[in-house]
């Protein structure tokens, strides 16, 4: 039976080459977009539940500052761990992170700059699933001078050599031995560091032979007698089967940091579920939810799209097949069977649209992970993805088949075989209103294309504030921040050097902050946080920024007690004539000398916060380097040159302020681009559907064109007959797609402080596309339908 089922279905299929080629296309075309998108979903939403005690992992988070200046901060002061395990009952263990910038990672003639290294405790193997595979599980760091690495470091450094016991060196002259190598990071992992070195050796380094101080009076022992640092992750893992009061572990925590530093303002505390790390913020707004969310949508959309197509062409065609099922019937076939026999039709053509969407898939799946951002694979062993792949094919096959079946098993015979049977209005309404769906959600995703372009290029132009271009940078090591005088002077000697300057932070992506200040006239609850920059005399110049008001530094000695501060600081501080006002930075006590106009310098998602330069060349570590365009070649070979003098061992590492603007954004601009895509695909698959429908229309309309045309009718008016009912049907989705499409790009661009304002002129060019698409497909079959001999219409006419 099954086996005559799909025979018949193959008859079928063959019979009507031109509507199952266009259902297949379509069909193909939406199941690779649709299960690409939602294989990007999963991922986003699977991140971090390898950890078999996930549920219990909360980070903790503080909140400083006040008014504009309010901002949640990750690392927090590295006592708390030890205070919350001990006082706190429900906390099990903790992990303190502290990550540490890019350095020389070197064994023998290796040598690479790494980027993903941190300072750690041990409980990071145990808390977290990152068990060691080589080395003492118990004990992985032995001493100070351990280092644990993931398996494709050992790869890459000691091929095929046993890592454990090998000596490397990082940075200049460290000295570690590897104790442990821990399996390769899932790609799903908010954690990636590589190279990992006790958190005692950190604390070592810093307050035992240095001899940290914090007010340069008092000595600090430990990190964990330190409360004024803020450099470090905090992770707390909570007994089993605990009841989390959030609130009363927050307050539990505040109340200690309090304790041990009473003279700091109220420190609000935070946690936040590890499962939800990855697309919240601590505070629980949106990090990233709402674009995976988006995208879902998206996805699914653009599947009803393809079954839309699907269900539109089988029941406008079902009249033509009205005899088919009656025969059927009167030999004594019942209704069921018909059923099953429609749904084997459409589950034989779903099944060879499916086995052209496999191998697209996976022709396409190394440009499509290029091209997202992802590193997503088919294998066999994927569960997760296999059951993502599989929910989509069920759900779409579900959607695309049953109403068409039921509607073709569902005509009586006698009526149909009278040639009085019709598909009702209630039925035409239906495809209209799914045509209107069609069309309404690709007029929305034209919208967000034209919006989602016009903020990337609003940002691509927006005026920072300062001058990136041209400009490449490199970080000093410690034996070369002395020397710095003579590197400028060396660099300066080349024609194609028009400047350099030195900053203690990277301009492009921030740097520290704090909230320890005092001014004259500063409100009680003012808890103002300033973004700091370390600088010396040329940088302010170097970079083009704006005095609005007072002085620039001169490089004088005086300047160490001299601030310059920008304009959203002068309000948040509530000066009217800041120059010449005391300021306290710290332990620094000093003056106002300068404002500077307002700058970026961070994304464009956040508020421009208040910011203060100090006067600190020794603590400058970033080197700045202008030139022009065509001399960027030689501007590289002489920093080269610089580096080697000092590093002769240590590979260079620059970058352009340009490059690293564009990382900041790369996720926006994959979105846009995804947009693009995406509203191309469902075009073109509205489009698919569209042409299916008129050129029915023009087929079932034959005799009735071919008469009009006898009678005088002319070509345009014919096209306008055929084309006036779908151009009917497109307005109406114009209408509903465009405050859809308002709302939604609405609420996308609140996640940017500045944003480009949404005009009608976007709504007119999406409307006015997508008629135009439309008109042009319909008129394809319209024009050959209007120009056919009428004579032939007449006598081949249904």
């Amino acid at each position: 039976m099954i086996r005559n089922y799909l025979k018949t279905a193959w008859r079928n299929i063959l019979g009507n080459k031109f509507y199952a080629s266009i259902n297949v296309a379509g069909l193909t075309v939406g199941l690779v977009v649709g299960m690409f998108m939602l294989l990007w979903v999963q991922d986003e939403l699977s991140y971090d539940k390898f950890n078999s005690k996930a549920d219990n992992i909360y980070k903790i988070d503080i909140v400083g500052g006040t008014g504009i200046s309010k901002q949640i901060f990750n690392n927090i002061i590295a006592p708390v761990a030890t205070f919350a395990k001990n006082e706190v009952p429900q906390v099990q263990d903790a992990v303190r992170i502290m990550p540490v910038g890019n350095a020389p990672f070197r064994y023998k003639d290796k040598v690479f700059y790494e980027d993903n290294f941190a300072f750690a405790d041990p409980s990071y193997f145990t808390v977290f699933d990152f068990n060691l595979i080589k080395g003492d599980k118990r004990n992985p760091f032995p001493d100070n001078n351990s280092v644990v690495i993931t398996e494709e470091m050992a790869a890459k450094y000691f091929g095929t050599e046993d890592p454990i016991g090998k000596v490397v060196t990082l940075g200049q002259d460290e000295q570690l031995k590897v104790t442990g190598v821990i399996p390769n990071y899932p790609e799903n992992s908010s954690f990636k560091y590589r190279i990992l070195m006790p958190l005692s050796r950190f604390n070592d380094l810093a307050y035992i032979k240095n001899k940290k101080t914090y007010d340069n009076k008092t000595f600090i022992s430990s990190i964990d007698a330190d409360w004024s640092m803020f450099g470090f992750q905090t992770y707390l893992l909570l007994k089993p089967g605990t009841k989390v009061d959030v609130t009363a572990l927050e307050k539990k925590l505040q109340a200690i940091h309090e304790r041990n530093k009473p003279e700091d303002a109220p420190v609000p505390y935070l946690t936040q579920p590890l499962l939800k790390m990855h697309l919240y913020q601590a505070d629980g707004t949106d990090g990233g939810f709402s674009t995976v969310r988006t995208f879902g949508i998206v996805a699914l959309m653009i599947l009803v799209i393809a079954c839309i197509n699907y269900v539109n062409l089988s029941t406008a065609r079902s009249m033509l097949r009205a005899k088919e099922v009656s025969m059927r019937k009167i030999i004594g076939a019942g209704k069921l069977q018909l059923f099953i026999q429609f749904m084997a039709e459409t589950t034989l053509l779903f099944a060879i649209a499916a086995i052209f969407a496999f191998a697209l898939m996976f022709v396409l799946l190394p440009y499509y992970n290029q091209f997202s951002g992802k590193e997503l694979s088919l294998g066999l062993s994927n569960y997760n993805i296999w059951a993502c792949i599989g929910l989509t094919l069920l759900g779409t096959l579900t959607a695309s088949s049953i109403y068409p079946s039921l509607l073709l098993s569902s005509f009586e015979p006698l009526k149909a075989l009278k040639g009085r049977v019709t598909i009702g209005i209630g039925n035409a309404a239906f495809r209209r209103v799914l045509v209107v769906l069609q069309f309404s959600v690709s007029i929305v995703l034209i919208i967000g294309t034209l919006i989602i372009g016009g903020q990337l290029k609003y940002i691509r132009e927006k005026n920072l504030g300062y001058d990136k271009e041209n400009v490449l940078s490199f970080s000093m090591r410690n034996g070369m921040i002395p020397h710095y005088d003579v590197i400028k002077n060396e660099l300066q000697k080349n024609p194609a050097v028009l400047g350099v300057t030195r900053a203690g932070r990277d301009i492009i992506t921030g740097g520290s902050s704090t909230g320890d200040n005092d001014w004259d006239g500063k409100p009680a609850n003012s808890n103002m946080w300033f973004n700091q920059v370390y600088a010396d005399k040329d940088l302010i110049g170097f970079f083009k920024m704006n005095i609005k008001e007072g002085a620039g530094f001169t490089g004088a000695v005086a300047d160490s007690s001299h601030f310059i501060i920008n304009e959203t600081a002068v309000k948040e501080m509530g000066l009217t004539n800041p120059i010449g006002k005391r300021l306290r930075v710290q332990t620094v006590n000093g003056t106002i000398i300068g404002v500077v106009k307002d700058f970026h310098f961070t994304t464009i998602h956040h508020k421009i916060e208040p910011a203060v330069f100090q006067y600190k060349p020794n603590d400058c570590w970033k080197v700045y380097i202008k030139t022009t365009g065509a001399g960027a070649q030689s501007a590289i070979a002489s920093a080269l040159a610089v580096w080697k003098q000092y590093n002769n061992d240590v590979p260079f590492n620059y970058t352009f302020l340009d490059d690293s603007f564009k990382k900041l954004y790369t996720d926006d601009q994959r979105t846009g681009s995804l947009f693009n895509i995406f509203s191309a695909i469902a075009i073109v698959i509205s489009c698919l559907g569209l042409f299916g429908l008129a050129t029915y229309s023009a087929q079932v309309k034959t005799r009735e064109i071919g008469i009009r045309k006898v009678l005088g009718a002319s070509v345009s008016r014919i096209i306008g007959l055929l084309a006036t009912e779908f151009m009917v049907l497109i307005v109406i989705a114009i209408v509903i797609a465009v405050p859809v499409g308002w709302y939604a790009m609405n609420a996308w661009l609140q996640d940017f402080a500045y944003k480009v304002n949404i005009t009608w002129v976007v709504f007119v060019l999406a409307g006015g596309g997508a008629t135009l698409i439309a008109l042009a497909t319909i008129s394809i079959q319209s024009v050959k339908a209007a120009i056919a001999n009428p004579v032939k219409s007449l006598k081949n006419g249904e």
